[in-house]
Formats: structure tokens, sequence, C-alpha cells
């Protein structure tokens, strides 16, 4: 039984090598008709502003950025913590509403540009009050 099984591991490492260097071959052959790629990395013309071609895509309505279901939800949420909690800080504003606080020190100070929000120390309060 022993000599069955070496013998027929034998047969599958040597059919393995066989199926390799064909794939090798293959490979080579077909790089060589479309133009191949330059190794190991992203394909030649993945820089472009050019769609490529058979990537999937979702249909996006006019004028809406990509990646954003509804501009400012998360401000306006942020906004009306702040109107009812002055002094309200980005940490407490970021566990209300359950997301990492880092994206709330990008979104506070847009506020306070817009004028909707004024700083006093760490707190943050509405600009009407």
């Amino acid at each position: 039984m022993a000599g069955f099984v070496d013998s027929t591991v034998k047969e599958i490492d040597d059919r393995l090598r066989e199926l390799k260097e064909e794939v090798s071959r293959l490979e080579a052959a077909r790089n060589a008709l479309a133009g191949g790629r330059r190794g190991p990395g992203r394909p030649r013309a993945s820089r472009s502003t050019t769609r490529q071609a058979g990537r999937a895509t979702t249909p996006r309505r006019p004028g809406r950025p990509r990646g954003r279901s509804r501009g400012g939800t998360r401000a306006n949420q942020a906004l009306e913590l702040v109107r009812g909690t002055p002094g309200i800080t980005i940490p407490q504003i970021a566990e209300k509403m359950g997301i990492e606080p880092n994206y709330l020190y990008r979104v506070m100070p847009r506020l306070a540009n817009d004028g909707q929000v004024r700083r006093e120390g760490q707190g943050w309060h509405p600009a009407s009050s």
C-alpha cells in the first residue's frame, strides 16, 4: 500500500509540474498578444482618467458626490447635538453619534466657519446663543 501511495504522489507532483510549466507558457503567450503587464502591480493604463472596460459601476444621480448618502447629514446631526447640549465636546458628540471623533475634528471647524457654532474652550455652542 505504501508503494502505491508513493507512486501516486509522485505522479501527481509530476503532473502539477507540467501544468505549472503550461500555465507559464500560456501566460507568456497571452501577455505577448495583449501587450502584457510590466510585472506585479498596476496595469499600464491604470493611471489614466478613462474608465476601464469591464469595471462594475453603479449609476449615479447627476450632481451627487460619490460615496456620500446625503450631503451634510453628520454635520447636521452634530449641529443639533450642539444646539441641544451647549458646551458639548467633540468626544461627547462622537459618542452620542456612534462615530469616531476624528471626523468631527474636521466638521466642527467648518460649521464654525459657516457661523453655525462657536467654540469656547473645549466645548461647542450654537452661534446664536
